[in-house]
């Protein structure tokens, strides 16, 4: 890729396109390959503030955040060395690859997490870079001039920057954006493996948070006209069995496969259904209803129990189950529990229960392995339950999902078995991902001495952290009521008409 060159990819994980590496390697590579379809910039909320109070964090037994902020301090630390003071850190140990050639999305991807932690020198100075060094016209060549920005506008205006650079994906037959854009063009294209070109359900369908709040940012319309537009292309589609296949042509409107998942290629749709209702304060009707529609649908059709009686989504593939749960899908259980909290008595608790079963599937998945990890998927086949069967599926990236439905089944039901789930994990995260640079991911959980694969994703900073960390913290810190995580657990504010976020960086 030329320096003049940025490309930029909605979000489907291109971590599995990136990850062949030496097998004898010895340096952890710093991915910045976040789910990267402007999640990216919902860091724009330090620039909101968060009415943190001090000492807000809690313990339990043995549990304590301490432990975290060290994780999370060493991760970032080590990250920004890379990237900022390389002749800091030997270079045998450690190099810096940008996915799409974003430079700085690891520290973007950590800036709230930083703050969410009180690490203020760290926050700092990752403001400090965003501001004088992440520039979306890679070093000035994309569009000549550099934006001016000062405090304390610097998040919002790096936002906007982003958000304009990403409205030619737009300019389709439909209205559908296409999977990636060149930056500094405006060229868009279909990812070259997606099936006949068509664009992808969980990038096109995970925009609508953070568009809308770039609306509400700028007074500019034109952002959420383009996810409106993209609901209305949804609902005017027909559905098979009411389930959303995960490929859509951004030229007929059409469907382009019937795969349907609730893990990679489909899942934060189906999140940003409920969570747009929840960010309006529960005005958007329409969003409530295609997401309560599609949870009908996904348990009719996709939600099975095995013989030992866990529970899991399988996938659907014209008609014909895959049993099968990736690491990815392991965030519904917590999705399931946030729309649950806000229906009838008897719905709810039955969705508070199919929230705990799921759960508790994804924990097995974790427990039952060597390494107290879980692997990318597993499945439920030939006596199997719970467990990866494939050796292409046995490894851990650092993935968050798991967490995340752990804290939203804790801020739920304050049963205290999620918190000394989460606990489990961090300690197999120090003993097993914790390297000298940072945190890496695994090739195989079902062993004790496991292979790094020198990889630290981005979504670890963003997303696995900072999930630990609020599984330990007080209700009150990002309360549910007034703030939405978006698929990159950057939080949004719920829009009260009375609510204002009432801290502002200094």
């Amino acid at each position: 890729m030329g320096g003049s060159e940025l490309f930029f990819g909605w979000g489907y994980d291109v971590h599995q396109t990136l990850s062949l590496l030496n097998e004898k390697s010895q340096r952890l590579q710093i991915y910045d390959t976040s789910h990267l379809c402007l999640p990216l910039f919902s860091p724009v909320v330090p620039w909101l503030g968060f009415p943190l109070k001090q000492n807000s964090v809690v313990a339990l037994g043995p549990i304590q955040t301490s432990p975290l902020l060290g994780l999370g301090t060493a991760a970032y630390l080590s990250s920004c060395r890379i990237m900022w003071r390389q002749k800091r850190v030997p270079s045998s140990h450690c190099s810096v690859c940008n996915a799409g050639g974003l430079r700085g999305a690891t520290v973007v991807d950590a800036l709230d997490t930083l703050y969410i932690m009180e690490l203020e020198e760290e926050f700092q100075e990752a403001k400090t870079w965003v501001e004088k060094s992440f520039d979306l016209n890679v070093v000035s060549q994309l569009l000549g001039v550099p934006i001016r920005i000062t405090e304390p506008s610097v998040f919002k205006s790096k936002a906007l920057e982003l958000g304009e650079k990403l409205l030619p994906a737009f300019n389709t037959p439909t209205g559908i954006p296409r999977g990636v854009i060149n930056l500094g063009s405006g060229m868009s294209w279909s990812w070259g493996w997606a099936s006949a070109g068509s664009s992808i359900l969980a990038e096109f369908g995970t925009l609508h948070l953070e568009f809308l709040h770039l609306t509400e940012l700028s007074g500019n319309p034109v952002f959420a006209e383009k996810v409106l537009n993209i609901r209305k292309v949804l609902k005017r589609v027909e559905k098979p069995q009411g389930l959303y296949p995960n490929f859509l042509s951004p030229v007929t409107g059409n469907w382009v496969q019937h795969h349907v998942s609730i893990g990679g290629l489909g899942d934060s749709f189906y999140e940003y259904l409920i969570k747009s209702w929840l960010m309006s304060d529960k005005k958007d009707s329409e969003a409530k209803k295609m997401y309560d529609d599609a949870l009908e649908a996904i348990e009719k059709h996709l939600v099975k129990k095995s013989a030992g009686g866990l529970t899991y989504i399988a996938e659907w593939r014209g008609g014909i189950l895959d049993h099968k749960m990736g690491h990815l899908a392991c965030f519904s259980g917590g999705m399931i529990a946030l729309g649950a909290e806000h229906g009838g008595e008897e719905r709810k608790q039955h969705y508070m229960d199919l929230a705990a079963e799921i759960t508790n599937t994804c924990h097995e998945s974790y427990a039952r392995s060597d390494t107290k990890l879980g692997p990318e998927a597993f499945r439920f086949d030939a006596g199997t339950e719970a467990m990866a069967t494939r050796l292409s599926e046995r490894y851990y990236i650092l993935r968050p999902e798991v967490v995340e439905s752990y804290v939203y089944m804790w801020r739920l039901t304050h049963d205290v078995k999620y918190r000394q789930w989460g606990w489990e994990v961090v300690k197999a995260l120090e003993k097993h991902c914790r390297v000298e640079a940072g945190f890496s991911g695994i090739r195989d959980v079902y062993t004790t001495v496991p292979t790094h694969d020198n990889m630290q994703q981005s979504f670890f900073l963003a997303e696995t952290l900072k999930y630990l960390y609020l599984l330990f913290c007080e209700d009150d810190v990002l309360s549910l009521d007034d703030w939405v995580f978006n698929t990159e657990a950057h939080p949004l504010p719920v829009n009260h008409s009375n609510f204002k976020a009432k801290a502002s960086v200094q």
